[in-house]
């Protein structure tokens, strides 16, 4: 018999800009805050009954390595038996965390976890490789803040490394995304953060950051410092980032920033003991691979391969958080599902190309943002999907209690 798994609390940081206010905090010390939050929140939880904290993570190459969902639970407090793991599924890896941390309370293995996901991009560093023969005098290095390094030639030859603005071309050709609907989605997710922010959305879901300066008082940051004001006009004077045939700009993709987010899962009874209010359900977790070099377009097929598993609909869905990577595979994937481009139930308090996406992060901030959107409208199921580098999708179904 299945237990069902709740998420009974959330909460995040503010996503910085990349070499923004958080580029001073390393990954462990930026995942640790949304876990100590967790701890003020909930009082009343004896917190050495937490079976795991599992937390995502795309880079795992600088300060982020050696476990840093292990490194920020012993940070944030927590108690040393509490055990840590850190998934990696790219930017589809805070989602999994929570699919996974669920999974183990559905299947009676845990009763109370926690799960999310980190990355401090700005901190990411330069990597090289070892010698490959003695006194070599060839020298490599790597940016690892995103994307491809270490390219193994095989998969190269088979599958192809594209960058990832490449990807979100190479689907914009092959399903015919406009230029202009490009920036029009994009100008949608500014202008719904901006709404959301004024009636003080993200105020709920953000914990304060404090962050101490050598000369005067600390700064506190509280809000998301990638959105921008812009217009149609504006976006559309965007230069291309791959030359002058191109579609995808700086201002229809997603940012690079820094951020964490946690969420608290339990099972029916741990929540009675600990007085936890249950906000959603987790009914289900699928994933689906698609070729690397069009990336985006993940989430089509692992939506519907979620669906399936929960036997639910398209249509039954009343939110739905689609990972806006860029607008031009956010928009292949509408139009695949046979969805408007504006479909008032997708994001509709903005995306990643208005808050950013800190990768490992975002899957479990697409989640929160998901169960608390249902609470505000009243609805019952809500999707939320991502596509994640080298070619996959990721995509989770909730039910409001």
């Amino acid at each position: 018999m299945i237990t069902p798994a709740f998420i009974c609390d959330a909460i995040r940081t503010p996503f910085g800009r990349y070499g923004g206010i958080l580029s001073t905090l390393r990954a462990d010390d930026l995942a640790a805050i949304p876990l100590a939050a967790l701890m003020v929140r909930n009082p009343g939880v004896d917190w050495e009954q937490l079976n795991d904290v599992l937390l995502g993570c795309a880079n795992q190459a600088g300060e982020d390595n050696r476990n840093v969902a292990r490194m920020a639970t012993l940070l944030a407090g927590l108690p040393v038996g509490v055990p840590g793991a850190t998934i990696n599924r790219l930017c589809g890896s805070g989602m999994d965390a929570v699919g996974m941390a669920a999974r183990a309370i559905r299947a009676g293995e845990a009763t109370m976890m926690i799960a999310g996901g980190v990355e401090a991009m700005s901190r990411a560093p330069f990597v090289m490789p070892k010698a490959e023969s003695p006194f070599s005098r060839h020298a490599e290095i790597h940016d690892t803040t995103l994307g491809w390094r270490f390219v193994n030639r095989l998969l190269q030859a088979e599958y192809g490394t594209e960058s990832m603005p490449q990807t979100a071309e190479n689907v914009a050709r092959e399903f015919n995304i406009e230029r202009e609907a490009q920036d029009r989605f994009a100008l949608a997710s500014q202008q719904k953060v901006v709404r959301a922010r004024h009636d003080g959305f993200f105020s709920e879901e953000i914990t304060p950051v404090t962050l101490a300066q050598k000369k005067g008082d600390p700064l506190i940051a509280t809000e998301d410092e990638h959105p921008r004001v812009t217009t149609l006009e504006a976006l559309a004077a965007l230069p291309p980032l791959l030359g002058p045939e191109g579609t995808v700009t700086a201002g229809n993709a997603s940012g690079v920033n820094d951020g964490a987010c946690a969420l608290l899962l339990a099972c029916e009874k741990a929540a009675y003991k600990y007085t936890l209010m249950p906000r959603a359900r987790v009914l289900g977790m699928a994933t689906a691979g698609v070729p690397p070099r069009v990336m985006g377009m993940g989430p089509a097929p692992a939506a519907r391969r979620v669906l399936v598993q929960v036997g639910l609909t398209m249509d039954q869905m009343d939110v739905i958080e689609l990972n806006e990577a860029f607008a031009a595979q956010a928009l292949a994937v509408l139009r695949d599902w046979g969805l408007q481009d504006d479909d008032p139930r997708v994001n509709q308090n903005g995306g990643a190309i208005a808050l950013g996406h800190p990768l490992g992060a975002s899957g479990a901030r697409l989640v929160m943002t998901a169960v608390r959107q249902l609470h505000r409208t009243r609805g019952r199921f809500a999707l939320c999907t991502m596509c994640i580098g080298v070619g996959q999708g990721i995509a989770i179904v909730l039910e409001r209690v």
